[in-house]
């Protein structure tokens, strides 16, 4: 039996949700998955850093500070004997009668809970093969909001063709991935969209950031186009439950094997995970 958290209380998973929820009817509410690697939390920290920011972008206030986010993750790790796998955290804004405008009494609902997941080692190994689509989500995708509507949608076509993900192009620009991020690797540089508030600032993009620094590997924050993609030497997607993956497809274009950037990183990255960071 699972344990969850919700509303700062431990319970098994059999929790009746209200009807009138935000979140399920605006899809009004934020979240985050965080990465337990033997059962040691990832990036915790910058995981719930980021989930306060969010919050306060949709004028919510996170219930809880960043530290108690991770002792009740710690917890749960504990009460559900968590190996590997994710943290799913999700806060609404709350219950009230539907009305489009913010209910003026409302408390924040926070829902938290486990799941086993093992490491993507055979996409990390072999690469994976993905689809372009145009990016069709609102502009504030920076906010790791519920609205995933787009996301899904760009998903599910990658699932229908065949491939693990979908690379989204705006006005002719490559963003991001449903839910990924998207780098390219030319000459020797990796290239990935800057962080605005057209993707999500990625954790694991950060780590991969400090990594490729670390490894005197030039990354720069730059916009790229299709032409781009398709020309580039190597291709790569990361997220939480990705870690660094290799594109070795793109629609009917085939890239290439895992080049030698990717392997680079995908080591620095194993290291991240083995002392914790």
């Amino acid at each position: 039996m699972t344990i969850i958290y919700y509303n700062g209380e431990f319970r098994d998973d059999q929790v009746t949700l209200d009807y009138n929820d935000r979140g399920y009817q605006f899809g009004d509410g934020i979240y985050e998955v965080v990465r337990v690697y033997d059962g040691r939390l990832f990036t915790a920290r910058e995981h719930f850093e980021r989930l306060v920011r969010s919050a306060g972008e949709i004028l919510i206030t996170a219930p809880k500070t960043v530290d108690e986010y991770i002792e009740i993750c710690e917890q749960l790790i504990e009460k559900n004997q968590l190996a590997d796998g994710n943290i799913y955290i999700q806060v609404t804004r709350g219950v009230a009668v539907r009305n489009h405008a913010f209910p003026e009494h409302a408390e924040p609902v926070t829902l938290m809970y486990t799941y086993e997941a093992g490491r993507p080692l055979k996409g990390m190994q072999d690469g994976v093969k993905v689809i372009t689509a145009e990016d069709i989500r609102w502009l504030r995708c920076d906010i790791k909001s519920l609205n995933l509507l787009g996301n899904v949608l760009n998903k599910e076509k990658a699932v229908r063709a065949g491939a693990v993900e979908a690379v989204q192009i705006r006005d002719g620009v490559v963003t991001e991935g449903a839910s990924s991020n998207v780098y390219i690797i030319k000459d020797g540089t990796i290239y990935t969209h800057p962080a605005n508030n057209l993707i999500l600032n990625g954790i694991t993009r950060q780590v991969i950031k400090e990594c490729a620094e670390e490894l005197l590997i030039p990354f720069h924050e730059e916009t790229f186009g299709p032409d781009e993609l398709l020309a580039a030497d190597e291709v790569f997607i990361s997220s939480t439950t990705l870690e660094v993956t290799p594109v070795v497809q793109v629609d009917e274009k085939v890239i290439g094997g895992p080049g030698p950037v990717a392997r680079k990183l995908q080591q620095a990255f194993d290291e991240k995970i083995q002392t914790g960071r």
